[in-house]
């Protein structure tokens, strides 16, 4: 098989003030035309720096000490600004990971898309605009001519990704370099986008560079996959074989680590206990006066359970979680905590109240003050409380972080010196500081790699089973309910669609849009790997 990209004993380190970081030792990945390549890592492992190395754009610091790449047999390593210009777009095209930050947010993306057609010469002026719409098409957007005309801002995430698609299919590349390009997406919105590449690739034999830091992608999307570990390829084969039979003991850990890949719950299920802790009775919330994100929802909590709350973005469960702990007030029903409607309670009331639940977000370095020390983050919610002496409150900072699983000289830190699990932990620590009977998790683990992920969901499960802890559980993705959920409640346009026991709803789902959830959970058995066209 000839190769149209080749990757050959590549270096790559970054030159800092503080030194010389190696990021890439020795890589060797091959990619033939229309064929589909996943680079699988953690996040430090160099996939991302090699992918970048292959197309130029390195960011400040990096350089590429030894090594070669070829394209179609010409050497890029050494090219100028103006022959990368060349290969950029036309050659080897980027659909980098973050649309919100990738799209210029003042410009309409159809002029986004014309633009590489102008700078390309690929188009006259005037014909770009209508190409630009076909295009956005292509890349499976509806009502491109309307879509064309729409600041980025006015788009889904997905159609965002799709723009970003079209954006790299405008130079008719025949490599297309796809950086996480559905990590941050529904896993139905995944499933669509990635289904595209695939089609791409066997429609026109472009061929695909898919870096992920998700085996089951890896496994539904690629011929062959290569596994990165700490800047080197560890390992790299058909995906079949790769996953049935890993030699690595990295890929072993990689697969043993992935929800999407994992069938059995951390701990037995459990039926609902007998004290119920919180009860959501019909409420709704309209923003607008008339349409109703949220409408009608009611469910129970029982002590020592987790509670999943599961859908897409715009499904309203963010909205229902932030009901739930006061931090937005019902139009309709009533939220009861431990006997107390939240609903009717003054602002005093409901700040004493507050102490016995806590919220775990999304991204932990965005809901940690960058400014803080660790030390700081966690005794926050002591502080506010007037809880304890200074002493004290170091005391037990030192405590929480031994909860969590992180070591004392952690709290002189800074959350940016800390890796992104490590920051997790600083929040669910933080979170615990009250001892609270109730955590709302929103999305905690969707922002990790899969062996992060896989770290924090099993110290939530311990400190569950040590702390009697109550967990309200929201996220998009199934595979993760699989793991840790006692019970399952399903959204969809703001109202409960499914609800029931855990295994009830995973096993023999009631709704077709539940079964369609389910379905677009990457890495299940299913038909081989896409073949390749040369």
């Amino acid at each position: 098989m000839t190769a149209l990209l080749e990757i050959r004993d590549l270096t790559v380190s970054y030159h800092t003030k503080t030194g010389v970081v190696p990021a890439v030792r020795g890589a060797n990945i091959t990619v033939a035309a229309g064929e589909i390549v996943a680079v699988v890592g953690e996040s430090g492992s160099g996939k991302s720096t090699t992918a970048h190395a292959a197309i130029g754009l390195l960011p400040r610091g990096g350089r590429v000490e030894a090594g070669s790449i070829t394209f179609a047999g010409r050497e890029l390593t050494g090219l100028s600004d103006r022959q990368w210009q060349q290969v950029r777009g036309t050659d080897i095209a980027l659909v980098p990971q973050d649309p919100t930050v990738s799209l210029d947010p003042v410009r309409r993306v159809g002029d986004q898309v014309a633009e590489v057609l102008l700078v390309h010469r690929l188009a006259t002026r005037r014909a770009a605009a209508a190409e630009a719409v076909e295009l956005l098409r292509r890349a499976g957007i509806t009502e491109a001519e309307r879509r064309a005309k729409q600041y980025p801002h006015e788009l889904s995430g997905g159609l965002r990704q799709r723009v970003l698609i079209a954006i790299a299919l405008a130079g008719r590349p025949r490599l297309i370099i796809a950086d996480e390009p559905t990590s941050a997406l529904d896993v139905t919105v995944q499933r669509e986008i990635l289904d595209h590449l695939e089609g791409l690739a066997a429609e026109s034999g472009t061929a695909v560079l898919l870096i992920t830091h998700d085996l089951g992608v890896a496994a539904d999307r690629a011929a062959r996959i290569v596994v990165m570990s700490r800047g080197e390829v560890v390992e790299t084969g058909p995906a079949r074989e790769l996953l049935a039979t890993p030699e690595h003991a990295y890929t072993r850990e990689l697969l043993a680590a992935a929800p999407s890949l994992a069938r059995e719950p951390l701990r037995p299920r459990r039926d609902a206990g007998p004290e119920v802790l919180l009860t959501v009775s019909g409420i709704a919330k309209s923003f607008d006066g008339r349409t109703r994100v949220v409408d009608d929802v009611s469910f129970s909590l029982t002590r020592g359970r987790t509670l999943a709350l599961v859908g897409e973005s715009g499904s309203g469960k963010t909205t229902t979680a932030r009901m739930v702990v006061g931090l937005e007030t019902p139009t309709a029903g009533t939220v009861t905590f431990d006997g107390n409607d939240i609903t009717r309670l003054g602002r005093e009331e409901l700040r004493r109240l507050r102490r016995r639940f806590q919220l775990v977000y999304q991204n932990p370095y965005a809901s940690l003050n960058p400014r803080f020390t660790i030390e700081d983050v966690v005794t926050e919610p002591l502080r506010a409380f007037d809880v304890g002496t200074k002493a004290e409150r170091h005391t037990r900072a030192a405590e929480l972080l031994d909860q969590v699983a992180l070591p004392s000289t952690m709290l002189a830190r800074k959350p940016a010196e800390l890796s992104g699990g490590q920051r997790q932990r600083a929040a669910i620590a933080r979170a615990l500081a009250l001892n609270p009977d109730l955590l709302v998790c929103d999305e905690p683990v969707s922002a990790l790699d899969v062996s992060v992920q896989a770290q924090i969901l099993r110290l939530l499960v311990r400190l569950q089973e040590e702390l009697g802890l109550a967990y309200l559980f929201i996220t998009h993705d199934l595979a993760v309910v699989r793991e840790i959920a006692d019970h399952i409640a399903v959204m969809r346009g703001g109202r409960v669609v499914e609800h029931g026991p855990a295994d009830a709803v995973l096993g023999s789902p009631t709704e077709e849009y539940t079964r369609e959830l389910l379905a677009a959970i990457p890495g299940q058995v299913s038909a081989s790997p896409p073949p390749v066209t040369a």
